[in-house]
């Protein structure tokens, strides 16, 4: 297995790309973070490996640049064989560094598959493969939609830990008294990988909202109504957007985090600037 990523890690997440234009739009967009010299790039996978073949083909165009790639590995509505042939896959092609989630139940799918939580993906993976990959798995400082509680939530994240995961990168947030809470909780209870916060860049306030909406995010209501005091002003909401976001990145990292993974959302200007304004690339991986 390769040894443990740097203490402070930054990273950005891709998806797959669905026509040329996107493929072209990606490519660009990729050699310009390239120079920021992320730790590595993920790229997203679609439940029941709708996506498969456009992340392995992302993947594999990332690692011919020279840059490390970690594919998104969703277990929901998977047999132990398709994920088998999907790991072998990614081993033949040199990849090392996987995100193992669960991932959401496509639309007219009725049944999950045989796995049926993330825990269960991370410990067939390690049975499979033994240490060949570094393991991400997913975390959520405002507790996991489907959780009880945030006791609950702490408790199946400690699953995926003990099943073998390497480190863990949040759902993304505002408000980072959420994130350091988490991590006080999960300390309490033993579990001391690396929590690495999900940033999400402000760009669309609507589409925003319907990404929160869907995954549980929440969005303080200051920012909120200052978001929507602002209406058709994208200049406006992109400079506030900036502001908060930097802002939150600082904290965090003035906080302890062990780094920062970026939504980019397949763009690069935000994040650019964000990572300017921080002056990250001094810690930058290879620097």
């Amino acid at each position: 297995m390769e040894s443990s990523l740097p203490q402070r890690v930054f990273s950005f997440e891709f998806f797959p790309p669905k026509t040329t234009e996107g493929v072209e739009k990606l490519e660009h967009t990729q050699r310009q973070l390239a120079q920021l010299k992320p730790a590595f790039f993920s790229v997203t996978y679609g439940a029941g490996g709708t996506t498969q073949d456009r992340t392995l083909e992302t993947v594999i165009a990332i690692q011919k640049k020279g840059n490390r790639a970690a594919p998104h590995l969703s277990c929901i509505g998977a047999t132990r064989d398709s994920l088998r042939q999907v790991l072998a896959l990614y081993r033949r092609h040199g990849i090392r560094h996987l995100v193992a989630l669960r991932g959401d139940l496509p639309s007219g799918m009725v049944g999950v598959g045989e796995f049926r939580y993330a825990s269960d993906l991370v410990r067939f993976v390690r049975e499979e493969t033994g240490d060949h990959f570094f393991i991400e798995v997913a975390a959520y400082p405002e507790i996991h939609p489907q959780a009880r509680s945030s006791q609950e939530g702490v408790r199946h994240f400690k699953e995926k830990v003990e099943a073998g995961a390497n480190s863990a990168i949040t759902q993304y947030f505002y408000n980072p008294d959420a994130y350091f809470s988490f991590c006080e909780d999960c300390d309490a209870a033993g579990v001391n990988i690396p929590i690495v916060p999900g940033i999400m860049p402000i760009a669309n306030f609507s589409q925003l909202s319907r990404f929160s909406e869907a995954c549980g995010a929440e969005i303080p209501r200051w920012i909120r109504l200052k978001m929507q005091g602002y209406g058709d002003d994208s200049a406006s909401i992109k400079a506030f957007g900036l502001d908060v976001v930097t802002h939150l990145c600082q904290r965090l990292l003035d906080g302890g985090a062990p780094g920062l993974h970026f939504y980019t959302m397949n763009n690069a200007g935000l994040t650019s600037v964000i990572w300017e304004r921080l002056h990250l690339h001094e810690e930058a991986m290879g620097n």
